[in-house]
């Protein structure tokens, strides 16, 4: 007893002793390091075009060979090696393809030499790109999908090694004076788009807060300023939790009407949300929102039908002000919507837990 009263003295009294449930709902870590103020240009490329050029083999010998005590010893010429190839490898590190080159090209293999010594292979040269990275060839037809991390696709073999005259060696010639050349490498186009960039989207119209939205729940920077289509390049922000969980949220760039039919920044951006988990139709509250939302629904539906089955949900922005809370007021009796200040970071909490929700879907 005396030990147990001694225990009890030691603990701080402002520490509480937590009881643990299955039921345990994890919250999102609040960040305590400061951002950055530099003004840091981000250079994030989602669509690249590569031409793939596999090197080519190296040239078989013809050579024979001549001993201190045998002039005419036979043919030695050793083959050539095989050119290296071109390898695309997704790599979970990788969030960009602004490390690829417009041509990436293969060593070629080294030419055999006499004494029966073989040519060098060539190293592969391999090119790592974002997870979910879609491979099309120069016909616009997919011929990739690298969706998991390790996942190769080799865009351009490598040409085989020539055979040297020793491998033409029989028994009815016993002097061959051929070899062959080395095979040339493929050379091939491709375009890559990344089409895996986050969990959850962020769909809106231009000017509806998304930018500073995407600010008040991560450490991202994006550009915000009060004019359309501010945000020209996808950004990714990440949202820590408790349970050691990071959720990655994408900064889309604004849709507007007819954007299906690439208009304004179209489909190019567009293709970005197709493997999102879950949707956040982030609405302005002072300008018609439900139409918003109707724009927003009929772009994603004509342009891919099964956006209408991810989860989803619907925030209303910029409720600090009174006609903004007015209309939020008056529309969450009708519908089920979560009203946040992106600005005051008014009812960010709730919004995060939703967040989580829809990244977990049926594991929980």
């Amino acid at each position: 007893m005396r030990f147990i009263n001694l225990f009890k003295s030691l603990i701080p009294t402002q520490v509480q002793l937590v009881r643990f449930s299955s039921e345990y709902v994890p919250k999102p870590l609040r960040s305590l390091k400061g951002k950055s103020t530099r003004n840091t240009v981000q250079y994030y490329v989602d669509s690249f075009r590569v031409r793939a050029v596999g090197g080519s083999g190296g040239d078989g010998c013809i050579s024979f060979l001549s001993a201190w005590c045998k002039d005419h010893a036979g043919p030695d010429g050793g083959d050539g090696g095989n050119g290296g190839h071109v390898i695309f490898q997704a790599d979970h590190s990788t969030k960009s393809l602004n490390n690829c080159k417009s041509v990436v090209q293969a060593k070629h293999g080294e030419k055999g030499y006499n004494k029966d010594c073989n040519g060098k292979n060539a190293q592969h040269v391999i090119v790592h790109v974002p997870i979910g990275t879609i491979i099309k060839d120069e016909h616009g037809k997919v011929i990739g999908d690298l969706n998991a991390d390790g996942m190769m696709f080799i865009a351009a073999r490598g040409g085989a090694g020539g055979r040297g005259n020793k491998f033409f060696l029989t028994d009815t010639e016993q002097a061959p004076d051929i070899a062959e050349l080395g095979a040339n490498g493929e050379v091939n186009y491709y375009m890559l788009e990344v089409r895996s960039m986050a969990h959850i989207g962020l769909i809106g119209l231009p000017n509806a807060g998304k930018s500073t939205l995407l600010r008040a729940l991560t450490r991202a920077r994006p550009t915000v300023a009060p004019y359309p289509f501010t945000t020209l390049k996808p950004h990714i922000g990440m949202v820590p939790y408790d349970d050691y969980e990071q959720v990655a949220i994408a900064d889309l760039p604004g849709l507007i009407p007819g954007s299906h039919k690439n208009y304004g920044l179209g489909i190019q951006f567009l293709q970005h949300a197709e493997r999102c988990k879950g949707l956040i139709y982030l609405l302005d509250s002072t300008q018609d929102p439900l139409g918003q939302l109707d724009i927003l629904k009929y772009e994603l539906k004509q342009y891919n039908s099964s956006f209408m089955e991810r989860k989803f949900c619907v925030v209303f922005n910029k409720i600090d002000v009174p006609q903004g809370k007015a209309v939020y007021d008056r529309v969450k009796k009708e519908m089920d919507v979560i009203g946040v200040s992106a600005k005051t970071g008014l009812n960010l909490s709730e919004l995060l837990r939703v967040v989580r929700d829809m990244y977990d879907g049926d594991e929980r």
